[in-house]
């Protein structure tokens, strides 16, 4: 996508909220790779998709800076929750203090944990929406971690999933992050449980069901 490009989409898409803005502003200046952030159509886009769901709870693999996981909850029923995992225990404090800041605060539940030794300890069928961005080597393992903590019907995003189209390149060196992710892509789309797509939006963004029914 040109840059024109994304600058016409963020123009003509609900505005960044102002408290997101200064997150944006903040993790750019003072945050190791700032690209890792969600940004403003991607982050509308999580606001909008939760809102869509409406779950009862909804996880986070990846906090990073905090901005996708304020996306989230806004976009959250009365009375839900999202619990959202970061593995980089370096971040704690920051995160503390902005959901401490944040009215949607409430809403969300910080765990500073490894995921593959999390996420076996959380009760099976739990979620209704998951959001996956984290390490991109284990992405299917990641995910075949969390599929059985989903609800029949519900939603899995993964992001980064074209990984700078680097995935579809053959003339591209292999490597642990683009492998990863090719072999997550792989497993998805050949499996008949789920529903899946692609959208090209910044860096590729799955959205996944999980089937309840047959077609």
């Amino acid at each position: 996508m040109t840059e024109n490009l994304e600058a016409y989409i963020e123009a003509h898409i609900s505005p960044e909220p102002e408290r997101l803005a200064a997150l944006r502003r903040e993790i750019n200046l003072r945050c190791l790779y700032p690209r890792m952030c969600s940004g403003h159509a991607q982050g509308r886009l999580l606001t909008l998709l939760t809102a869509m769901v409406a779950p009862r709870r909804a996880l986070e693999i990846g906090t990073y800076a905090g901005y996708s996981a304020l996306c989230i909850a806004e976009g959250l029923p009365e009375g839900s929750t999202l619990d959202t995992v970061e593995i980089d225990d370096e971040m704690e404090p920051r995160l503390r203090r902005l959901f401490a800041s944040s009215p949607l605060g409430s809403k969300i539940t910080l765990h500073i944990a490894d995921s593959e030794s999390f996420l076996p300890s959380l009760p099976p069928e739990s979620f209704d929406l998951v959001f996956m961005d984290a390490d991109k080597r284990r992405y299917l393992e990641t995910f075949r971690a969390v599929l059985p903590l989903v609800t029949p019907g519900g939603f899995i995003l993964a992001d980064n999933t074209l990984w700078d189209g680097k995935v579809a390149d053959p003339a591209v060196k292999p490597d642990p992050q683009t492998e990863g992710i090719r072999r997550f892509n792989d497993a998805v789309a050949a499996d008949p449980s789920l529903l899946t797509v692609i959208l090209p939006l910044r860096d590729g963004l799955t959205l996944i069901q999980k089937k309840n029914t047959t077609i």
